[in-house]
């Protein structure tokens, strides 16, 4: 089988020549953002801390305090614990992280979130929680932390419930 006819190119000369320049040109992009982010330590003490004030300790090494510039969506009352939509959005500047902690899940960090510089400081998830419990949001924003808080009652339990 024959990939050129002539003075005109095949279909597939034209698809194999489209692909290589594809791949030449995914090499010559910069890596950087992906192996920056593959830098940071991942938080594993954290995480599995049972106790919500003792886990922001470990990831934060301070307590937070409370703001109006911290905006914590979530449901007031969750039929399903095993999937709680949260979302968290922010007017603060220069925003380095978001963390969910569950104070009465088995272990209180839920989920937390780096930012590289001049990203827009908004995350949304859906938690597991076990019970009915507050939901904080800690937002870390020019080297001071920034929270929010609210009660979710969960009517069928999601962590083993």
């Amino acid at each position: 089988m024959t990939t050129h006819t002539g003075a005109h190119p095949t279909r597939r000369l034209i698809l194999q020549g489209a692909a290589s320049v594809a791949l030449i040109g995914l090499g010559n992009l910069a890596f950087a953002p992906a192996h920056a982010a593959a830098n940071d330590k991942y938080p594993e003490e954290a995480f599995k801390l049972k106790n919500e004030a003792d886990a922001i300790k470990a990831l934060y090494g301070r307590a937070a305090e409370p703001s109006d510039k911290v905006k914590l969506d979530a449901p007031e009352i969750a039929e399903n614990g095993g999937v709680v939509p949260m979302s968290v959005t922010t007017t603060l500047d220069k925003v380095t992280s978001i963390s969910f902690f569950v104070a009465e899940n088995p272990f209180a960090l839920a989920a937390s979130y780096k930012f590289p510089e001049g990203t827009i400081p908004a995350v949304a998830n859906r938690l597991k929680m076990a019970k009915t419990s507050n939901v904080t949001a800690i937002v870390e924003a020019d080297g001071k932390l920034y929270s929010a808080t609210k009660e979710v009652k969960v009517t069928v339990g999601g962590c083993g419930g």
